[in-house]
């Protein structure tokens, strides 16, 4: 059996983690999820890789019951360290080792989706969050338009500095490795002050919107919309599917 791979490590890095946001920067791609928890009246709700816990913060201060969930330690201590992070259940796995619930709706922001290479590893998450979600619950995430080719403009040379109080100046640059669709390799990686460089490895899975159509009928849910991301227009698929 095949089994989800450890996380990269600009997730699970103990050094790396905790300059995810800084380089991330302004996530104003997360509010139309908080729109769409309006949109549905849910009032419980799932963070399927939550990483530093972003949206699962942002929707606990707004008195949603959020359990965020994720593989990678690194990542959640950056959550716990942040203010409101009480208000979060956190998880350290995946979705299938979370504790059982009957969720209102289940959220995969940023590239979650795409993480998942093998088709087997993806339905078994699927179908373990459809277990989580009561009947007529709701799946959203998103997942880059293979039309877009993203991994274009990842092949430009991308370099950019920032300063961290307890560590100085840190560069970041990105590269393309490797394009063998669907998949797509590319590199972080991250050069300290002192001198040590830490390189993160990352691969995504491009998918049609057929195919995750057909993985989404096998795993219990109905497609309602297929929407674009409000910030990112023809470059995102946004599903919206109901557990049935």
């Amino acid at each position: 059996m095949q089994h989800p791979r450890t996380p990269d490590p600009i997730f699970a890095d103990e050094r790396l983690a905790p300059l995810y946001d800084a380089f991330e920067g302004d996530r104003a791609d997360l509010l139309p999820y908080l729109a769409i928890v309006h949109e549905l009246g849910a009032r419980t709700l799932i963070d399927i890789g939550c990483g530093t816990g972003e949206f699962a913060l942002l929707a606990a201060a707004e008195g949603y019951a959020v359990q965020g969930i994720d593989p990678a330690r690194a990542s959640l201590n950056v959550a716990n360290s942040k203010p409101g992070s009480a208000l979060v259940r956190w998880h350290e796995g995946t979705v299938e080792t979370a504790p059982a619930s009957r969720s209102d709706l289940a959220v995969m922001t940023g590239n979650v989706a795409q993480v998942f290479l093998e088709d087997e590893v993806w339905l078994r998450t699927l179908a373990a969050i459809r277990e989580r979600l009561r009947d007529g619950g709701h799946l959203v995430f998103e997942a880059r338009r293979p039309s877009a080719r993203a991994w274009e403009s990842w092949a430009e040379p991308h370099e950019e500095s920032r300063a961290f109080p307890s560590l100085g100046l840190v560069r970041h640059c990105r590269e393309l490795l490797e394009v063998d669709l669907p998949l797509v390799r590319f590199r972080h990686s991250y050069a300290f002050p002192d001198g040590s460089l830490i390189n993160s490895d990352s691969t995504l899975r491009f998918r049609s919107e057929g195919e995750h159509r057909e993985a989404l009928n096998r795993s219990g849910f109905e497609v309602v919309a297929v929407r674009e991301a409000p910030d990112r227009p023809g470059k995102e698929f946004v599903f919206l599917a109901t557990a049935v």
